[in-house]
C-alpha cells in the first residue's frame, strides 16, 4: 500500500511566523506531528511520503503514485484542505481525512471517502482492519480518549526538518480547566493524560540523532494539566537528558497558575524552557467570570506574567475582545494591560464560538450565530452577535492591532520584557542562518524600515545593558516585522 500524507496549506496568520521565517529562509515552522505520528501508526510494511504544503507543492506524479491520501488539518487550513479533497477527486485518489477541522465539520466534505475523526489511537486500527478486510465504511468515531502512553514517536524519517525552525512533540492532552469558548475539553476532554518520562526522552533522542539543535515546541493544551507527573519524572528527565546536549530551547503552553508555582518553574528552567503561551484572556474580572476562566481571577495578572519572565520564561498571550461583559472601554484595557505586562508577542482576537463548547450552544440559544468561524485568531472575524454590535467591536479590535503592533508600542514592549527577562542557561547551537538573519535584520529592519530609530535603540541598548539577550532582541525585533504585516491585512 502506498500513502500519501498531506498537510493543507496555513494561511498567512499570526502563528504562520511566513514574515519572520523568510529571514532564515525558511517557508514553514513546523512539520505536522499529528500526521507524522499517524504515519507511525501505519504498517511498517506500507510505503509512505509526506507533503506538506506549506514547503512544497503537490504534484501529479505524487497523486498518482498513491493508493490513498491521509489528510489532517485544523479549521484555519479549511480552504486548502477543501482544495486539496478536490484535486484528489478529480485524480481518483481515495482521501481518508481526520484532525480538528473534520471531526467538528465532517458533513461539509461530501468529497472524502473515510474519515478517521476523534484521536487515531482508538479509531485508526478499526479503519486499518476494515480495510483490509475490503469493507472499509466512511466514518470512524469514538467518544472515548485513549492512554497516550502506547502512541509511538513520530515518524521523522519522512520529513526534511531541514526545512523547518521548530519541531512539536507532545507530552499530554486534555484540559482540566473548563472555559466556556474553548473546544480542548470537547475534543480531548478535562483530564490530562500523559506520556511517560521515557517516552519523552526517546522522541529527542530520536530528533537528536537526526541532527536537530533548534527549537522545540511541546504542542499541550496544558502542558501543566499534571503538575504530580511533571515534577517528580518528566522534568528531573529532561534536566538529565539534556546536561550534554546542546540547543533544544523548549517551549509549550500553560495556564497562568504556572505562576504560583516557584518549584515547577525552577524546574522547568532547568530543563531548557524559555517561552510559554498563556491564555490570558482579558483583564475584565466580569468576562472572566463570563467565561469561566477561574484560573485568572482574582490575581494581579501583570505581576503573574512578570513572575514567570523573572523565572525565565517568556510569556507569549492570548487575548480577547467581545465577550457580553465588555464595554468600549476594553480596548483601551487592553491595550494598557499588553504593554504594561511586557507580552511581545500578543495575539489579540474577536470571541469565537466552536462548535462543541457551551458558548456555541449558548449562543444557538439566543440566535446569535452567525456563520462558520474562521480558525484565524487575528483576521477581525467572528461567528456571534456581541452585545456591543459588530461595528463598535471591529473599530476597537482595530484600534488594539493598529496601537500594539506600531513600531512606538511594540518595541517599548521588547524593553519592558529585556528588562524582566532572566533567561534559562541553554548552551545554543550556532547556525549559518542565525548570521543571515541578523544580517537582513539590519537591511531590512534597520536601514529600510519605519521602526528604523526603534531597532537601533534597541539595538544598542541590549548590547549596552542586556548584550547576553542580544539574540532575543533581533528575534523579537524580526518577529515585529511579521506581526506588522499581518495586522496590516486587517487594519489596513
Amino acid at each position: 500500500m502506498k500513502i500519501l500524507l498531506v498537510y493543507p496549506e496555513f494561511p498567512d496568520t499570526f502563528w504562520s511566523f511566513k514574515h519572520a521565517l523568510k529571514f532564515i529562509r525558511k517557508k514553514a515552522a513546523s512539520p505536522p506531528v499529528g500526521l507524522l505520528t499517524v504515519a507511525a501508526m501505519l504498517p511498517a510494511e506500507w510505503e509512505k511520503r509526506l507533503v506538506d504544503l506549506n514547503v512544497t507543492g503537490l504534484t501529479h506524479a505524487d497523486l498518482a503514485w498513491a493508493d490513498y491520501v491521509f489528510v489532517s488539518a485544523m479549521i484555519v487550513q479549511r480552504d486548502s484542505a477543501r482544495a486539496l479533497i478536490a484535486r484528489c477527486a478529480a485524480a481518483g485518489v481515495k482521501v481518508v481525512a481526520g484532525g480538528p477541522l473534520f471531526t467538528m465539520e465532517h458533513d461539509q466534505f461530501p468529497d472524502v471517502d473515510h474519515f478517521v475523526l476523534n484521536e487515531a489511537e482508538l479509531t485508526l486500527p478499526p479503519f486499518l482492519a476494515d480495510l483490509s478486510a475490503g469493507c472499509a465504511q466512511r466514518l470512524y468515531t469514538t467518544n472515548e480518549f485513549p492512554d497516550i502512553q502506547h502512541t509511538p514517536a513520530p515518524l521523522w524519517s519522512i520529513v526534511n526538518l531541514k526545512r523547518y525552525d521548530t519541531v512539536s512533540l507532545q507530552f499530554s492532552r486534555g484540559c482540566p480547566f473548563n472555559c466556556d469558548f474553548c473546544n480542548i475539553t470537547a475534543l480531548l476532554g478535562h483530564r490530562p493524560r500523559v506520556k511517560t518520562a521515557a517516552q519523552i526522552v526517546a522522541e529527542l533522542d530520536g530528533l537528536y540523532a537526526r541532527g536537530w539543535r533548534k527549537n522545540v515546541f511541546f504542542v499541550d493544551d496544558n502542558f501543566i494539566g499534571n503538575k504530580k507527573h511533571l515534577k517528580s519524572e518528566v522534568l528531573p528527565a529532561l534536566i538529565e537528558w539534556r546536561k550534554d546536549k546542546i540547543g533544544l530551547a523548549f517551549s509549550t503552553e500553560a495556564s497562568i497558575n504556572l505562576a504560583d508555582d516557584p518549584e515547577l518553574l525552577t524546574l522547568m528552567a532547568q530543563a531548557g524552557f524559555d517561552t510559554v503561551f498563556v491564555g490570558i484572556e482579558t483583564p475584565n474580572e466580569d468576562s472572566l467570570t463570563e467565561c469561566s476562566k477561574t484560573q485568572n481571577k482574582g490575581r494581579d495578572l501583570v505581576e503573574s506574567v512578570k513572575r514567570l519572565q523573572r523565572a525565565g520564561l517568556q510569556v507569549q498571550g492570548g487575548f480577547i475582545v467581545g465577550f457580553d461583559s465588555d464595554t468600549t472601554s476594553i480596548f483601551q484595557q487592553q491595550i494598557d494591560f499588553i504593554q504594561r505586562s511586557g507580552i511581545v508577542t500578543a495575539m489579540v482576537g474577536l470571541l469565537q464560538a466552536p462548535l462543541g463548547t457551551r458558548l456555541y450552544d449558548r449562543m444557538k440559544r439566543e440566535d446569535r450565530l452567525l456563520n462558520e468561524m474562521s480558525g484565524d485568531n487575528v483576521d477581525g472575524s467572528t461567528n456571534i452577535i456581541p452585545t456591543m454590535g459588530l461595528d463598535a467591536l471591529r473599530a476597537g479590535y482595530h484600534k488594539i492591532l493598529d496601537q500594539i503592533y506600531a513600531p512606538e508600542f511594540y518595541y517599548a514592549r521588547v524593553l519592558t520584557f529585556l528588562r524582566e527577562y532572566q533567561p534559562p542557561q541553554i548552551r545554543f547551537h550556532f547556525e549559518p542562518q542565525h548570521a543571515l538573519a541578523f544580517g537582513r535584520s539590519i537591511y531590512q529592519l534597520g536601514i529600510r524600515g519605519v521602526e528604523r530609530a526603534h531597532y537601533w535603540r534597541l539595538f544598542f541598548w541590549t548590547l549596552l545593558r542586556r548584550p547576553r539577550l542580544f539574540p532575543v532582541a533581533i528575534t523579537l525585533a524580526i518577529y515585529g516585522f511579521h506581526f506588522r504585516q499581518v495586522a496590516a491585512l486587517h487594519v489596513g
